[in-house]
């Protein structure tokens, strides 16, 4: 009897253990993220190179905005959906000085960023002056000064953040490809383009830790994509066809972007450990992304590598002649770059971005911390792992 009744305590001891433990996971308190702080390259620039350098032009914008909105896409960006989520405002690029508003943050990501400064000018490259470096300048600046202004009242008082919203904030990033593409486009091989990674990602950590230093905590970081499915790295890097896979994606190509990031999640992991009091989130864009190429039927897409606007070529791709892009054709100036009829069918925008409706998808997936390291929802990315 007695020993009945000590398997039936044990039994409900490790009953009491496990609920506690779901309770604990479940209860705990979602993050109020007050402003989000966003770093990164085309793939989060909600207008920076536009303010910059000119408008991104029409077709973007048609399928949300239904307008051109500063970003190289038909309409949202997986950053708008994540401040979306957060129940703040889509982020006004810092550059912009037209109806911007950075009460709940502000985004330094811009268009051809590099983590890593390139050698070469915007026009010679198509690569932003605008890197990872500049970005935090840029960042340190408006922390201190948002601050100054402030006080003075009125209209700053309404548009800039409160100096607390600095520690409270979620500080997003989603940068690296270009650091990849810069490198091929040089007629880099893959080893020499590897071969310079450990010092992208050591110049990537001195920019976390001095965000660090500023206040910053809570840290949510995308890795990059493959590459290899991306039209304008397909159409201007040549691959052997035995080097293709079964979806039509660079398999050394995207055998790098893994090679990155990797490397990149080991930084990360080493940031843990050497800012205690931050919490990090390491996001496999990579794995969403690949899949949904993969199996892009499935999820209700077409022409997973074709582009929806563009001229041309097997991937409807023309690095000369981009999305909305125009040919003189006796005389007159004739729209040759026209966007599809149905984006919400089309992961790839223009041949180099996704479109809204693939943005929203890899959203949707990554939200739930499904792909994160540690497997940490967004509403839960304040709490340290």
């Amino acid at each position: 009897m007695a020993f009945t009744n000590f398997i039936v305590f044990l039994f409900l001891t490790l009953i009491s253990s496990s609920s506690s433990e779901d309770i604990t996971m479940e209860n705990k308190q979602q993050c109020d993220f007050p402003a989000i702080f966003n770093f990164g390259d085309s793939n989060s620039d909600t207008g920076g190179l536009s303010a910059a350098f000119g408008q991104a032009g029409p077709p973007s914008g048609m399928t949300f905005f239904h307008t051109p909105a500063g970003r190289y896409c038909d309409g949202r960006l997986v950053i708008d959906f994540i401040a979306q989520s957060s129940g703040l405002p889509y982020l006004s690029a810092y550059l912009d000085a037209v109806g911007s508003n950075f009460s709940h943050g502000a985004n330094f990501a811009t268009a051809g960023s590099c983590i890593r400064p390139q050698n070469t000018t915007l026009h010679q490259s198509g690569f932003s002056p605008i890197s990872l470096n500049v970005q935090w300048y840029q960042f340190n600046d408006f922390h201190r000064r948002t601050q100054t202004f402030r006080q003075k009242g009125n209209v700053f008082k309404q548009l800039l953040p409160k100096g607390e919203y600095f520690s409270k904030a979620l500080y997003t990033f989603d940068i690296g490809q270009n650091d990849l593409t810069s490198g091929y486009f040089l007629n880099k091989s893959g080893d020499e383009v590897k071969a310079y990674i450990p010092d992208v990602l050591d110049q990537f950590s001195t920019v976390i830790m001095s965000i660090y230093d500023q206040g910053g905590r809570y840290f949510w970081i995308h890795n990059t994509g493959p590459l290899g499915c991306l039209a304008y790295v397909l159409e201007r890097v040549p691959v052997k066809a035995s080097e293709v896979d079964h979806v039509g994606c660079a398999s050394p190509i995207n055998e790098v972007a893994q090679y990155f990031n990797r490397k990149l999640k080991d930084v990360v992991g080493h940031l843990r450990k050497k800012l205690p009091h931050a919490s990090f989130t390491y996001v496999d864009v990579y794995s969403v992304k690949y899949d949904l190429i993969h199996h892009a039927t499935k999820y209700g897409f077409e022409y997973p590598l074709r582009a929806c606007c563009g001229h041309g070529g097997k991937y409807n791709y023309n690095e000369h002649v981009g999305c909305g892009g125009k040919k003189t054709v006796k005389g007159k100036q004739i729209l040759v770059a026209k966007a599809c009829k149905d984006p919400s069918i089309v992961i790839n925008w223009d041949g180099v971005h996704y479109t809204e409706a693939a943005n929203k998808w890899v959203f949707d997936r990554i939200v739930d911390g499904s792909y994160s390291d540690p497997p940490t929802p967004l509403k839960l990315a304040c709490h340290k792992h």
